[in-house]
């Protein structure tokens, strides 16, 4: 099944602030609407473009806990852009959508939530590619 940018949500978790700090939740199926296989972080640089490729059958779960994100995503038709800035805010990103990050501020970190374990051949990173699986999974 291929996805369109509908989709593509944001998705408030629960958040709890206290004068020694706060605390945001992330469990499988009760606030991510997947079961948790595989978790990453990645840090950028202010500026810096990472991301850019698409997954034929993996969803994945984006928060950003310090600074500042834009993910843009394209279903092969439609583009939207969504900014993360908050660590109880997260966008649910299903497979099929073709995505790319960009590092508003230094030293943003975005925490990647999947529900399946890194496989290298379920990755798109060729955008011409993308456009043809997207039409030849539409058409068949």
């Amino acid at each position: 099944m291929l996805y369109s940018l509908n989709a593509v949500k944001l998705l408030n978790l629960p958040y709890e602030f206290a004068e020694n700090g706060d605390l945001t939740v992330m469990e499988g199926m009760s606030h991510i609407p997947f079961s948790i296989a595989r978790v990453f972080v990645v840090r950028g640089f202010d500026g810096s473009v990472r991301g850019e490729h698409a997954h034929k059958a993996c969803t994945q779960f984006l928060t950003c806990p310090y600074g500042s994100v834009e993910v843009r995503c394209d279903d092969g038709s439609e583009v939207a852009s969504f900014i993360l800035d908050k660590p109880d805010v997260g966008l649910l990103l299903p497979p099929g959508i073709w995505a790319q990050q960009t590092y508003l501020i230094a030293n943003s970190v975005l925490t990647v939530l999947c529900d399946r374990p890194y496989e290298s051949l379920d990755y798109i990173r060729n955008y011409d590619e993308y456009k043809k699986y997207r039409n030849t999974t539409c058409n068949n």
